[in-house]
């Protein structure tokens, strides 16, 4: 067969991540969006989206991709994904609606044996919920997909997935020609199953990879108090088969972002329609929360209950590096949570969504600084790590820094007359 030509429904972050990795792989590429000002700025390269090696990349592979805002440019697709992102509320619910509008145009446009797959992540029965959307149009193959990209890292993993998991309309369905051949480029295994279990394996994942997360914030707040070093602890862990060398083994600040929260709680949705056991599920959201304002405990201890006019400096608003997200971001928590406390804030790319009038966002970490009584680094951007202590501690009124993710060196910091706190470790490490 011909090599196929891929279409991109839907240009948000999973859309153009997917483009480019597919047009990096020697397809040609259609990318839609009935945006047609994001179709633009894309096509200017004036991405939306934070994501490393993005921009690079769709550079480099322009010459196969084409940006449309006409929806009929996809008719020319042998392979068409439905790839916008889940918008979501701040309960982790998610909202389908826009993937099932991209769903219907999609069949209104294919051309006959169109394979048609649903990339953007749903709900268990999604898919053969809506294969009626094709109850007209047999010639068509619906299909589902894992999407597994990780903000931060997903051209990466876009280009170099562990595993692809498909969904069938039934056990023993075979992955269509066209989609096969486009997977097989990128020289992996393809795991083909019915349509729920392949929507239920995305959220199994996420489970396991939480429970992962739990468990070392666990076990690092105990190192805390102990005097015990988890960055000690965790190698011991990854040289265990059963646990792994790849494990999510670093203490953090519960998690964040949209995907983890989302999947918790359809799991908690389809607990409660079933009436089955979910309580684990509430208690790892739970330590989230606990584990999500461990900074704040801190700053209330050694700051706000010790100083009378506190200021604050933070270093990060977006929920983890190399992102502009800050959905369920620690630092926009921390921020919202000290209202009254002037706080001057700094982040690389991420803006924050509503005013807060106790906060000014700066232009620079060193202006973030200045007269602050502590400095709280929320997001361990890799540009904090260039920042001299000593010109930090030149700025700064107090000598309080509050480092759960060890971007500042302990040993500089405290040679510059700082006190450090992280995540694990004991205190004044």
């Amino acid at each position: 067969m011909t090599t196929p030509v891929v279409g991109f429904a839907g240009l948000s972050h999973l859309g153009l991540v997917s483009s480019a990795a597919a047009a990096a792989k020697g397809f040609r590429v259609v990318g839609f969006d009935a945006d047609r000002s994001l179709v633009q700025d894309t096509a200017a390269g004036r991405l939306r989206v934070v994501e490393p090696c993005l921009p690079e990349l769709l550079r480099d592979v322009a010459s196969r991709l084409t940006w449309t805002h006409d929806a009929s440019a996809l008719s020319g697709c042998d392979v068409i994904y439905v790839s916008v992102d889940v918008p979501t509320d701040d309960e982790g619910r998610g909202d389908e609606s826009p993937v099932a509008d991209l769903l219907r145009t999609t069949v209104s446009v294919a051309r006959p044996e169109t394979t048609l797959v649903v990339l953007s992540q749903v709900q268990p029965g999604f898919t053969r919920a809506h294969q009626r959307l094709t109850a007209d149009r047999p010639d068509l193959h619906l299909f589902y997909q894992v999407e597994t990209l990780i903000f931060g890292r997903a051209v990466e993993r876009a280009l170099h997935p562990e595993r692809f998991i498909v969904g069938c309309a039934e056990s023993s369905a075979r992955v269509s020609a066209p989609l096969e051949a486009f997977l097989r480029a990128f020289d992996c295994p393809i795991l083909p199953m019915r349509y729920e279990s392949a929507e239920l394996a995305k959220i199994a994942i996420n489970c396991f990879l939480v429970s992962s997360i739990s468990t070392t914030n666990v076990l690092a707040e105990i190192c805390e108090r102990v005097g015990a070093e988890w960055e000690e602890i965790a190698p011991s862990l990854r040289l265990d088969a059963r646990i792994g060398s790849k494990a999510y083994l670093g203490a953090g600040l519960g998690f964040g972002g949209t995907n983890l929260n989302r999947d918790l709680e359809i799991v908690q949705g389809l607990s409660n329609r079933f009436g089955t056991d979910a309580r684990l599920v509430s208690a790892w959201r739970a330590n989230s929360v606990y584990r999500r304002d461990w900074t704040l405990r801190l700053l209330h201890r050694v700051v706000l209950s010790q100083c009378a006019s506190p200021r604050v400096a933070l270093w990060g608003l977006a929920y983890k590096q190399d992102t502009a997200s800050t959905k369920n971001s620690p630092g926009v928590a921390l921020a919202e949570a000290i209202a009254g406390v002037p706080v001057r804030a700094y982040d690389p790319a991420a803006r924050l969504e509503r005013m807060l009038p106790h906060v000014d966002q700066v232009e620079s970490p060193l202006a973030a600084c200045e007269g602050a009584d502590a400095l709280l680094i929320m997001t361990p951007w890799s540009e904090f790590a260039g920042i001299s202590a000593a010109a930090i501690a030149a700025r700064m009124r107090g000598r309080h820094v509050v480092d759960p993710y060890r971007v500042l060196s302990a040993a500089d910091a405290n040679a510059a007359g700082l006190s450090v706190y992280r995540l694990g470790a004991p205190e004044l490490a």
